[in-house]
Parts: structure tokens; sequence; C-alpha cells
């Protein structure tokens, strides 16, 4: 079976498509220097502890491992901490993934799969959004997701037989139906995760950021997909590289959204507990 080689995989998303390309039979190694991931997450295969900076391990994981494919998931994600430390998005997502895109080129590794995101549109003047909307993003997370993505596209013009596929994502919810990993992050600001930590009493309360959106209840509206569906995105990607698909970009989403009073309220009837809610400014 094919080896893959995740950057990122005892991550969040990460650790669930290891999980996927586990149970689908593939050869996987998981490369991550634990930063914001667990090795507990990691359930299929190996793991190196590493980071993408050290060019010297990273090529050597490479040389050694002989992977048919890259699957990166490694980055940093916050976009409130992105307008705070633009530098070290840039660093970590644009830089250190450039790195990996040599070093995989150096090593003849010829298909990648990229862990982009919905940020790269910015705010869209028309929904549903589609790959062809126009490319603005309005924070440094986005637009560090946005750089790798053109040097993707520009490698892939130049280098006759490399081919990738860029994954761009709207919001990720859920876990293993097991129960087995999920989302695990100190300072969580995922909606989802915040509200069911206000039902456990975890917080004292659980902040509306914005009730003035052109909306019917007036908070935001996101498309929600889960994790599960998201990981088989990923190996239906790999599939199509596989059988020899060209390079491309592709959104994953389920096309339709929820406010965030809706998943409060949500929240609330699935949980029993009428927790205390406050309307604030947007963020």
């Amino acid at each position: 079976m094919e080896r893959i080689l995740v950057t990122g995989g005892a991550g969040y998303i990460g650790s669930h498509v290891v999980k996927a390309l586990g149970e689908k039979g593939y050869d996987v190694l998981t490369y991550d220097n634990l930063s914001s991931g667990n090795k507990w997450a990691v359930l299929c295969g190996g793991l190196v502890v590493a980071d993408l900076a050290d060019r010297v391990v990273l090529e050597h994981t490479i040389q050694e491992f002989k992977p048919d494919a890259i699957m990166h998931f490694a980055a940093n994600i916050i976009v409130s901490e992105s307008v705070r430390d633009p530098l070290k998005y840039y660093i970590n997502n644009s830089v250190n993934t450039i790195n990996l895109i040599d070093s995989m080129r150096r090593c003849s590794v010829n298909q990648f799969i990229f862990s982009s995101t919905a940020a790269v549109y910015g705010i869209p003047e028309r929904v549903p959004v589609d790959e062809e909307t126009p490319l603005l993003p309005i924070n440094p997370y986005g637009a560090s997701k946005l750089v790798t993505e053109l040097v993707l596209r520009d490698l892939a013009r130049a280098r006759s037989g490399f081919r990738y596929a860029s994954l761009r994502y709207f919001n990720v919810a859920g876990a293993d139906h097991q129960g087995r990993i999920g989302q695990a992050y100190k300072e969580s600001t995922h909606l989802i995760t915040r509200t069911l930590k206000a039902a456990k009493g975890e917080l004292a309360q659980l902040e509306i950021f914005g009730t003035d959106y052109p909306t019917p209840d007036g908070t935001c509206v996101r498309d929600y997909i889960h994790v599960d569906d998201l990981a088989d995105a990923h190996l239906l990607a790999l599939d199509y590289l596989f059988e020899g698909g060209r390079s491309e970009v592709m959104n994953c989403g389920y096309g339709h959204g929820y406010s965030v009073r809706e998943v409060v309220e949500t929240a609330k009837k699935v949980t029993g507990k009428d927790f205390p809610v406050r309307n604030a400014v947007r963020r």
C-alpha cells in the first residue's frame, strides 16, 4: 500500500485524517512538533517529533520513509493571534511550508495535499462561495495560507509531474465517533467547543460576538463540516491524485450554514443546560 507522510498529524484535523488513512490500509507516518498536537491522538502509524523548520530532520525523514504523497496540516490557525503576531503566521504557515515543499522536491515526492482554508476568500460578496470567488483574505492567517497556494500553483506550472490538491475548509466541527480523538486545544476559540464548555460549567458565560449581522437572527452564519467528512474528502483527493488527476483547488463544506444563536440554542436543547449568554460587539 502507498506510504503517506502527514505533517501536523497529531493535531485536530490531521489526527482524524491519520486515523482514516490507517483504517484504509495506508502506511502512514506523522511528523509533528507537538506544539498543539498530542501523541495520544496519533492512532495509526509512527510519529516523528520534529519541526518543519529543521531541514535536516525533515529531509532525512522523507528520504527514509519514501512517501508516495505528503499531506500537510501543520500550521497556526487562530485568526486573532495572526493579527497580533503576523510574523509568526508567515514564518510557520508560509516559510516552513515552503521548506517542506522544497524538501519534497529534492526528495522527488510529486503529490501533495494542502490543508488550506476558506479564509483565503475574506468577506465574499456572494454566497454560496465557490472556487472562483476572488481571493481577498482580510487577516494574516488567510493570507499566509494563500501564499502557499500561490507557491503550489506556480510550482505545478513549472515542474512536470508535480501535482497537488488544495482543500479550502470552512468551519470544522465534531470528533471521532468513538470518542478517541477530537479537539483538545487548551484555549479553544471554536464556537461549538466553547458552547459545550459553557454547558458543562467550565465557562462562567458564553459570549456571542456580534448581533448586528444581516442574518435572520442578527448573528454570524457559518458553514460547519464534520471532521470525519473532511477526513474522507482528503482520502478522495488522495485517490484523485493517485489516479492521475490534475492539480486542483476544492472547497470543503456542506453549502449551508447555521447561525451562532442556532448553535447555542441547539446545545442548550441537547444538553438540557440553560447556561448564561452575553451579547458582545463583533471581534
